[in-house]
């Protein structure tokens, strides 16, 4: 039987569906295509083991999966439960008629617990492009998820809830957020403040002329006399990002996997300090 999921792939801060299409016949065999890389063709073990934990296996027959299009590479684990649901799906241990509705990414434990994962804001900016019913994805993700409306964000602990939901015996919790109202809730709120500084005028004097006039400001000084204090601060000084920017803000910090659980939207103008001894290269 031939079953189609979907899953998404991360390029630069936009993302692209993927349609993994799982056919399984006669035979005994497990054949993965589609260019995907070590992270990917490792799936087979941890949904194995995640699969048996759970009460559940992979058909003895031959299993043949191919993410489309196939000329982009797919990369990383969180694949995981796209092709798990799929597998589970084409071989009739779960019901297949809403598995086309939805989005499904997650990296998959051995005991079918997820892991969080990378990119979750422009997989679900897409999903929602496309006319996807929903997203389901690891819990830890699930508030990133949901700053996108008109969309159905479901956060999962394990692929178990993911089986029984499709399987119409239990149902998800939706996570929901009011993107306005988080954008406003933490819009200025900082731990860290201009006025804070006492003394050094000149250099203060200087960082709010570059402030305000949209300059550059080099600080050159001894190790200790509060180039990176006063640089920290500095974006407590420039307006507020827009809604606009936090979205492409909160995009890039998804994608480099540097939003916390509990984070929903970057509100605060970011602030990088790379290592004195940093390369041009990877600055530029």
């Amino acid at each position: 039987m031939l079953v189609k999921t979907f899953g998404s792939a991360v390029h630069g801060v936009d993302a692209i569906t993927i349609t993994v299409e799982v056919n399984v016949g006669q035979g005994v065999n497990f054949l993965l295509v589609g260019l995907p890389d070590s992270a990917v063709k490792e799936s087979q073990q941890r949904i194995d083991a995640a699969l048996k934990n759970n009460g559940y296996k992979i058909p003895g027959k031959k299993v043949v999966i191919n993410m489309a299009p196939a000329d982009i590479r797919k990369e990383g684990s969180a694949y995981d439960l796209t092709l798990a649901v799929g597998i589970l799906a084409a071989s009739e241990q779960i019901k297949r008629e809403k598995v086309g509705d939805f989005v499904i990414m997650g990296e998959l434990s051995l005991d079918g617990g997820l892991q969080p994962m990378k990119g979750a804001l422009p997989i679900a900016i897409q999903a929602k492009k496309e006319g996807f019913k929903g997203l389901i994805l690891p819990k830890q993700n699930a508030r990133e998820a949901a700053i996108v409306s008109d969309l159905e964000v479901y956060g999962i602990e394990n692929i178990k809830e993911v089986i029984e939901f499709f399987n119409e015996e239990s149902t998800l919790e939706r996570t929901e957020l009011n993107t306005r109202d988080e954008f406003y809730k933490s819009l200025n709120v900082n731990d860290l403040d201009f006025e804070d500084v006492k003394g050094q005028e000149n250099i203060k004097r200087a960082l709010e002329i570059a402030a305000a006039g949209g300059h550059n400001v080099i600080l050159i000084g001894p190790p200790g006399a509060g180039k990176t204090m006063l640089a920290k601060r500095l974006p407590t000084i420039l307006p507020p990002l827009s809604l606009h920017e936090a979205l492409e803000t909160t995009k890039i910090h998804s994608v480099a996997g540097k939003m916390a659980s509990e984070d929903a939207l970057i509100t605060l103008r970011p602030f990088r300090s790379p290592h004195h001894t940093i390369s041009d290269v990877v600055i530029y």
